[in-house]
């Protein structure tokens, strides 16, 4: 009896014994996985473009924001730093934001501000003694002067700026001068035209600013 027994469960044991082995394992859920997201890109920052008149650059070869909304931010840009520097005092580097701020508004065709900053850079540049930026700007009015029909206006600051060239001795700086005197002489009908032509404008805006 025994035998037939132990027979028995060894049976049994080894049935479950191979059941065990050969058991499979449950499946561990896994995370579920997304897809990578893609890097959020920070947006380009803007970049503004000041407009600079280092007075060794043709202020043709200056370019302008082409947004319109970067022309604003421009400006404004500008405008806070010859704030800035006129309340601190730093009238040398005011003087040359007043100009800088002139080119911006010439490239413009904004010539009653431009003529207005220049003036305003020309007096600070007088007191700092700033005889090249001096020239500079002088030049700079004239080239308006002539521009909006003031051929005598501008051949005055041309021979002012002639004046302080010979004073101290400049050559290239007379050279230039006598250039621009010469070129508004022989072009005083050019001149005169365009003289003519600005009081026509003029003449219409205030005939619309009387309408309205």
């Amino acid at each position: 009896m025994r035998p037939i027994l132990l027979i028995i469960f060894c049976t049994i044991g080894f049935t479950a014994s191979a059941q065990f082995w050969h058991r499979k394992p449950k499946r561990v859920p896994q995370e579920e996985r997304f897809p990578l997201l893609e890097e959020v890109k920070a947006p380009s920052p803007i970049i503004v473009t000041t407009i600079v008149n280092n007075h060794d650059q043709d202020i043709h070869d200056l370019q302008l924001p082409r947004s319109i909304y970067l022309l604003g931010v421009t400006e404004e840009t500008m405008l806070a730093e010859a704030k800035h520097n006129m309340r601190f005092r730093i009238y040398n580097l005011a003087s040359y934001n007043f100009s800088d701020l002139a080119a911006f508004y010439i490239l413009q065709n904004r010539f009653s501000e431009a003529k207005w900053y220049l003036l305003q850079s020309n007096a600070i540049s007088r007191q700092e003694d700033d005889t090249k930026h001096t020239l500079s700007n002088l030049l700079s009015l004239a080239d308006i002067k002539a521009k909006i029909g003031e051929p005598a206006l501008a051949q005055l600051d041309l021979q002012e700026a002639r004046e302080i060239a010979s004073a101290k001795g400049t050559q290239t700086d007379l050279a230039e001068i006598d250039k621009k005197i010469k070129y508004l002489q022989t072009n005083k009908i050019a001149v005169a035209k365009a003289d003519i032509h600005y009081a026509d404008e003029v003449e219409i805006a205030n005939s619309k600013t009387a309408t309205n």
